[in-house]
């Protein structure tokens, strides 16, 4: 197939995209800068630009949506721009050039109200109650995408958790920061338990939905490694991999969450370019578990993880060896 990925300059727009070009498909990108990717047929743009989506979808017959404006903190009017028009302007785009496949790369927080999500499916998306502008963005775009799902353009959400992996420069590279100034506390002792996803399964996951997307279309899937560990167990595994020391200090979560709200009204008042150190939302992913049942996403998408957690960390252990040579 001819696939337009937009969001490849990204970790994992970058591994949907390579992934699809050595399976065999052309695949084109749309992004602001270059994906830096051989082989693939990069569109600078953006999403926002109904022009740039335009040129870009035309000749396309399928599409993997992953940009978007993933921040703690930032201009409640750009996060809507960017994750709903962007989304919009992609699906219009989609159905005046016939594209027959759209996927749309969600996150678990457009279900997540507050309180823990232990073994649950895919939860439907709600934007009322989703804890922040990213996330509660993120569930208009979502339902916007299922809503166009037809005859003609089969379209299907899947919800990756917390990818991470070598050469990650968000989740991965903050933790080992914060954890090397001794700024990264657990809260609660870091006994939620959460599931998270090695970068090589979610790129995979993606384009399993992708190509069974006119079997499973109007439908939200969430893809993980299916193996929860504690919040202190996950973060203590990236800081040996990447040399640092591990977190030790716990502090309550309540106080963690009334910190948020301080911090969150400050940036908002003198906002910063870097991201802010807590956030309510924060708050809340370091002390609740989110979790999930994976049956569904495997039978559906015919589709299993084929790097374990310990295998990714042996990895990513590799990956900082490597970088310090």
């Amino acid at each position: 197939m001819t696939v337009l990925v937009t969001g490849a300059s990204g970790l994992l727009g970058r591994a949907v995209a390579t992934l699809l070009r050595d399976t065999g498909n052309d695949v084109r990108t749309l992004q602001r800068r270059p994906s830096g990717l051989e082989g693939v047929d990069d569109r600078l743009g953006s999403v926002t630009a109904a022009a740039d989506v335009c040129r870009a979808v035309d000749g396309a017959e399928a599409i993997v949506h992953l940009a978007a404006k993933v921040s703690l903190a930032g201009d409640r009017s750009e996060f809507r721009r960017v994750n709903v028009e962007g989304t919009r302007n992609l699906l219009d785009a989609a159905e005046r050039a016939g594209v027959r496949r759209f996927v749309q790369v969600s996150s678990p927080s457009v279900a997540h109200v507050g309180d823990s999500l232990a073994g649950v499916g895919a939860e439907p998306a709600d934007p009322q109650r989703a804890r922040g502008d990213y996330a509660r963005t993120k569930a208009e775009g979502e339902l916007l995408a299922l809503d166009r799902s037809s005859a003609d353009l089969a379209v299907v959400a899947v919800r990756p958790h917390l990818v991470w992996g070598p050469g990650d420069t968000q989740l991965v590279a903050r933790i080992v920061d914060r954890a090397r100034r001794g700024t990264l506390p657990l809260l609660n002792d870091g006994t939620a338990l959460i599931d998270s996803t090695y970068i090589d399964n979610a790129a995979s996951g993606i384009v399993a939905a992708l190509h069974r997307a006119e079997h499973v279309t109007g439908r939200s899937y969430v893809i993980t490694n299916g193996e929860p560990r504690t919040v202190a167990e996950l973060l203590a595994g990236i800081c040996t991999a990447a040399g640092v020391r591990a977190p030790r200090l716990s502090i309550p979560a309540g106080i963690a969450t009334a910190a948020g709200s301080v911090i969150e009204r400050v940036w908002a008042v003198r906002p910063r370019s870097d991201e802010p150190p807590m956030t309510r939302f924060l708050a809340e992913q370091l002390s609740t578990s989110h979790w999930f049942d994976q049956r569904a996403t495997r039978r559906d998408l015919d589709w299993r993880p084929a790097i374990g957690i310990d295998d990714g960390m042996r990895r990513l252990a590799e990956h900082y060896r490597r970088t310090r040579a």
